[in-house]
């Protein structure tokens, strides 16, 4: 089928002296200065505020320690002339804190200004809009900060959040044991057919899976991806005038699901794929038992540590992910932010501005070197002009240095370039993200706020960007277990649009022609 479509998360960037003095430049680029004199601006009294941190977790460094007496905390205060009372939210909570009232000057979400997390509350006006502000006190964000994701955190054409946002959308990868490729004597696979071939031949060298599946084929959609069907809440596209899923390609869904019945019915990934966890998954490939899978490019350093600690001479390579017939493939584009935050509207003008510098500082060197690797003598040293910084090995100092991270707001998050200096991977990885990653990944539409139909009817939405509609699915997973035929699709459109897709496509179209709320994930 001809397709029309239309389609335009945690680092740290570089921003001005506004609020401590530093001195700005490219941290991807350049070797971190130390931090400069402080200036006017410091010498005033601090700018007191209160701020949240979205999480996802319950658990972790913010749970066992008083945040607002945190040395990292008090620090940040000093290096940016503020006074902080931080409040760590998760996201399933934070309707409670709307409802409360109880609602801090800056509050912090992960996604989009209309996204669920932020209940309506932009659309109700709890927060300013930050156009003005931000052209008058935040020039390296106005610099810095894509159109892509300025669009994801506004509304009616104002912006009201500040976003961690990416440059690259594209993060997932394949990955391959280059090991068990070069005793095979063959080259990286680039189609389909070779991809398979592949697999055969590590079947036949003993590898248990040479194919890592997954249940609902959560990175496991290479295959999904090399035909651009992926069936995802941002992956929608123009068709004959209407926006419509990805999966609406019969024939390209027909030829992916092929593969993966020809992969399950030849071994090549495990026959129970559709039950097999995420934890189970993880385990199997750094044990040494799995020959290809996909994942986040900066999972490298796990695979790479552990994979060889479970067999000996076992090597991880990043490859190119296998093209399909229309030369593309890879896997979902990213939104183009991570996170964002929004300012109070009963925040007053002067602080506001504060706030807005304060946000600014954030891509600065300083800022880049304190959240990647914390205060010179304490976390790390300066050996011969170098940082000396070591990882934490243990899990709470893990979950310490995450918190640090979380602090750091307003920066590009594709990949921290200042902590790849000091990475041994680094280079790869980053070479890996500008070669590889760069000129792969499926572009697609999406909407903030999401569809009203898809609430309505939940089996026909997809419940997240890399999770497909329950009835899909159902019908993929039993399609690829024989037990219906895959030439049955076009009868699951049908079901689909008869419970709900049929709205759920009538007010894509009409959003996407009103460009109410679109969102353009990757390039045309």
């Amino acid at each position: 089928m001809k397709k029309t479509a239309g389609i335009v998360l945690a680092g740290l960037l570089t921003v001005s002296t506004v609020l401590a003095g530093c001195s700005t430049g490219n941290p991807a680029n350049s070797s971190p200065p130390a931090s400069a004199a402080p200036t006017e601006a410091v010498k005033k009294p601090p700018t007191k505020f209160s701020i949240s941190y979205p999480t996802t977790s319950n658990t972790g460094y913010h749970t066992r320690v008083d945040i607002n007496n945190d040395k990292w905390v008090k620090k940040l205060e000093e290096l940016t002339n503020t006074d902080l009372t931080v409040k760590v939210v998760e996201t399933s909570k934070m309707g409670i804190m709307f409802a409360s009232n109880e609602i801090p000057d800056v509050v912090g979400s992960l996604g989009t200004a209309t996204d669920s997390a932020m209940s309506g509350s932009v659309e109700a006006g709890m927060f300013q809009p930050l156009d003005d502000l931000l052209k008058q006190n935040a020039p390296n964000l106005m610099k810095n900060v894509p159109k892509e994701a300025w669009d994801a955190v506004s509304y009616n054409g104002k912006i009201y959040g500040i976003p961690n946002w990416l440059n690259n959308p594209s993060r997932r990868t394949t990955f391959i044991r280059s090991d068990l490729l070069e005793k095979a004597g063959l080259q990286p696979p680039k189609t389909v057919d070779e991809f398979l071939n592949v697999l055969r031949k590590f079947k036949e060298m003993g590898v248990k899976f040479p194919y890592g599946g997954r249940e609902n084929l959560k990175y496991a959609d290479t295959i999904l991806g090399a035909y651009d069907v992926l069936p995802y809440k941002e992956q929608f596209e123009v068709v004959n005038g209407q926006v419509v899923p990805k999966f609406f390609d019969v024939e390209n869904m027909t030829k992916a699901l092929t593969v993966y019945k020809t992969m399950l019915d030849e071994g090549l990934m495990a026959k129970e794929f559709a039950t097999v966890s995420s934890t189970d998954w993880l385990k199997s490939i750094r044990s040494g038992e799995v020959g290809i899978w996909s994942s986040n490019l900066v999972s490298l350093n796990d695979f790479r540590t552990n994979i060889p600690n479970a067999v000996q001479g076992a090597k991880v390579d990043v490859i190119p992910s296998p093209i399909g017939p229309e030369g593309k493939g890879g896997y979902l584009m990213y939104l183009p932010v991570t996170s964002a935050h929004y300012i109070n509207k009963n925040v007053k003008p002067e602080t506001a501005a504060a706030i807005v510098k304060y946000f600014d500082w954030m891509s600065s060197d300083e800022a880049y070197k304190f959240f990647t690797y914390g205060v010179e003598g304490d976390t790390y040293t300066v050996v011969d002009g170098k940082i000396n910084y070591k990882e934490p090995t243990t899990k709470e100092g893990l979950e310490e240095q995450d918190f640090r991270g979380t602090l750091h707001s307003a920066h590009e998050s594709t990949v921290n370039r200042l902590k790849m200096q000091s990475d041994p991977n680094g280079p790869y990885i980053l070479n890996a993200f500008d070669k590889i990653l760069a000129k792969e990944g499926l572009s697609g539409i999406g909407f903030a706020p999401d569809l009203v139909a898809n609430a309505k009817f939940p089996d026909a939405a997809s419940p997240g960007s890399d999770a497909p509609p329950k009835i899909i699915i159902d019908h993929m997973i039993k399609m690829i277990y024989g037990k219906e035929p895959i030439s049955d699709w076009p009868k699951v459109i049908e079901e689909y649009k008869s419970k709900g897709g049929n709205e759920i496509i009538k007010e894509a179209t009409e959003r996407y022609n009103a460009k109410k709320g679109v969102l353009h994930l990757g390039k045309l």
